[in-house]
């Protein structure tokens, strides 16, 4: 971030990037938690761009970190874009900004490297938290059968992939028409806004099948998160919960919701007279 916020998030795309504050001070701070930029806006808001809606600052076009366009696929997307920047007060918040940082990340991050990504994502087939099962205490191996069994169920059913449980930790290798089926369906996802949630949604929960299926609308993000976290749960319940797991399992749970947010806001409607899927 350089001293001047204008010239990090308006402008051209061929803009040069901002230059390191010359600071010595900050320098023998070290990496500490860097100081917020003032608000330097009055308004956001939003003009017809390539490709959708891009950000605006005042009427000047907005860009990503990358200094690539902040252009949004759709109207629902870009004014929820939008309110985030209008509710920041005083200073820019990233942190308070959850739908920004999923945006960015879809536009530098996952379209001009979509294959990567789908490589990325293709690994999770082979090590789904669905498919490592505890061999005891009974209430837990039940509560994991309840949660998981019937979205297993679901993935073979609608994606065509059958995997194989194990016991504990041990790793268990998938049938390799499970690792492609489950390939296909990441291939399928619509967009590197959609792909960028699931990428998210995948690496919180440890499951590409619970991500896959919250995308699919086949569960709710609060019903993928609690399958999520039924170990957890239970060892809550035997054990109690401490402030410090509580804040953390808090911030996950935000950045959760955000990412299942942002895949629904990004979801592309079907075109007139096509059959919706």
């Amino acid at each position: 971030m350089s001293d001047d916020p204008k010239s990090d998030w308006l402008g051209g795309a061929d803009a040069p990037p901002p230059k390191p504050a010359a600071d010595p001070t900050a320098s023998a701070r070290g990496p500490g938690k860097p100081a917020l930029p003032k608000r330097f806006y009055a308004a956001a808001g939003l003009a017809e761009a390539e490709g959708g809606l891009r950000l605006t600052l005042d009427g000047r076009p907005a860009h990503t970190p990358a200094r690539n366009p902040l252009v949004l696929p759709n109207r629902g997307l870009a004014e929820a874009v939008a309110r985030e920047w209008e509710a920041q007060v005083g200073v820019i918040d990233p942190s308070t900004m959850p739908l920004t940082r999923l945006a960015n990340t879809a536009i530098d991050g996952v379209a001009p490297r979509r294959d990567a990504v789908i490589d990325d994502l293709s690994a999770y087939a082979g090590t789904d938290l669905l498919a490592y099962r505890a061999g005891e205490p009974d209430r837990l191996v039940a509560a994991q059968s309840a949660a998981w069994d019937p979205v297993l169920d679901w993935a073979r059913e609608n994606l065509g992939a059958r995997f194989i449980l194990g016991e504990g930790v041990m790793h268990v290798a998938q049938p390799e028409d499970t690792v492609a089926a489950l390939r296909r369906a990441i291939a399928a996802t619509d967009g590197p806004f959609r792909l960028a949630a699931l990428h998210t949604l995948t690496t919180l929960t440890g499951s590409l099948v619970l991500a896959l299926a919250v995308l699919a609308g086949h569960l709710t993000p609060a019903e993928a998160w609690a399958a999520a976290h039924v170990d957890e749960t239970y060892q809550a319940s035997v054990w109690g919960t401490d402030a410090e797991a509580a804040a953390r399992h808090a911030l996950r749970t935000a950045e959760f919701e955000a990412a299942a947010h942002l895949a629904a806001l990004a979801r592309r409607e079907p075109e007139p007279g096509s059959p919706k899927t």
